[in-house]
């Protein structure tokens, strides 16, 4: 029995964040499926230096807004925000097999003897995004341990990189040190290609390799039983606020919000970011619409075949683009919110076409973890 250690962005935060823990779920339960008595994998509990101050029981030092708003938001969410924290953890232990001990850069070259690992999966989220977090030696396999074992990469993403002319070289030894990318996004695929010399494809987020049952399985029981639109929302933005809460007064729904504008409920809206992972799926699945900018926002929605529109976010933009051109749906994302309702999704072609791109990706993984087997 082989052992992979799964290298992600995931529990070192400074905002607890569902799309991270779902994707390392995903992954994690995919390569296990794959693996049935050959292969398995952990979570590896990896915090990067450039996340070692993060702290999501005490986020202010790290806001993305610096404004005294924003503060006074975080303040009243407090609360919340510490229920999240202990859900989060509870997900982790309960559902996902981590590794015995924390790694940090000071003694990661110790995992492979302490976990018993044969190779590591570097993957899925923007972990080769320069912005985000540098060259992250965990996230671009470069400790020794990892260049000297065996290390691919799979939905590993760059986001919307900003590249200086004296960061490529540093990014073409980083590559160097991986057997195979599955890469998220189309972006980059061709300068990978062009750097190295081993298998290079586009292969879709790991939230995507699972199916509705899987997440119907994991949901809670129903959370509120009146009709309501979600709102879930990563970073305030008025025009998205202003658009939920038109189409709410129009359809007659509750706004049901996750989202750190805890004023929100002076104006009757729900608040639920309080909620753990379980609690997030079932407020999706039962919504009648969903209103977000999250990446992970609307893939949880698609595998609900929920409605839903997105708000375009900084960084995001292209991983948000290229996810609403695989499922055949580019007309879902907004900028100000007076853009027109697009049709209703058809679910069944859009369902068609991740199933289609699923049973690639799926091959694409099984490869990369085959080779390290012979």
């Amino acid at each position: 029995m082989k052992h992979f250690g799964i290298v992600s962005y995931n529990m070192y935060c400074n905002f607890t964040n569902y799309g991270s823990a779902l994707q390392s779920y995903a992954l994690h339960k995919s390569i296990n499926k794959l693996g049935q008595d050959k292969w398995e994998s952990i979570l590896v509990d990896y915090c990067p230096d450039s996340m070692a101050d993060k702290d999501p029981l005490n986020p202010f030092k790290n806001m993305w807004d610096k404004d005294e708003e924003s503060y006074r938001m975080c303040e009243m969410s407090m609360p919340a925000i510490r229920e999240n924290y202990k859900k989060f953890n509870n997900f982790y232990d309960t559902y996902l097999k981590k590794s015995k001990k924390k790694y940090t850069s000071s003694n990661f070259n110790d995992i492979l003897e302490d976990e018993n690992l044969n190779g590591f999966v570097c993957g899925s989220d923007t972990i080769f995004c320069p912005d985000e977090f540098g060259f992250d030696d965990g996230f671009y396999a470069n400790y020794d341990c990892m260049k000297n074992s065996y290390s691919v990469a799979y939905a590993a993403s760059f986001g919307d990189p900003n590249f200086t002319d004296e960061m490529y070289p540093v990014l073409n030894e980083r590559l160097k040190n991986f057997k195979a990318f599955g890469l998220r996004e189309n972006l980059m695929i061709p300068y990978v290609k062009e750097h190295t010399d081993v298998p290079v494809e586009r292969v879709i987020d790991p939230t995507l390799l699972l199916t509705y049952e899987d997440y119907d399985e994991l949901a809670s029981e129903r959370l509120v039983s009146e009709k309501y639109l979600l709102v879930y929302s990563r970073r305030y933005n008025p025009a998205m606020e202003a658009y939920a809460e038109k189409m709410a007064e129009e359809n007659g729904w509750k706004i049901v919000e996750i989202s750190l504008r805890a004023c929100n409920a002076d104006k009757g809206h729900i608040m639920f970011y309080h909620a753990g992972v379980e609690e997030f799926l079932s407020l999706v699945k039962h919504a009648e619409f969903v209103v977000t900018n999250s990446f992970h926002g609307i893939i949880l929605s698609t595998q609900f075949k929920r409605e839903y529109v997105i708000f375009s976010r900084e960084q995001c933009n292209t991983k948000i683009q290229e996810v609403l051109d695989l499922f055949g749906v580019p007309d879902r994302i907004m900028v100000t919110g007076k853009e027109s309702l697009p049709e209703k999704i058809d679910y069944k072609r859009v369902h068609e076409r991740i199933a289609e791109a699923r049973k690639k990706s799926l091959e694409f993984l099984k490869e990369e973890l085959v080779s390290c087997t012979k």
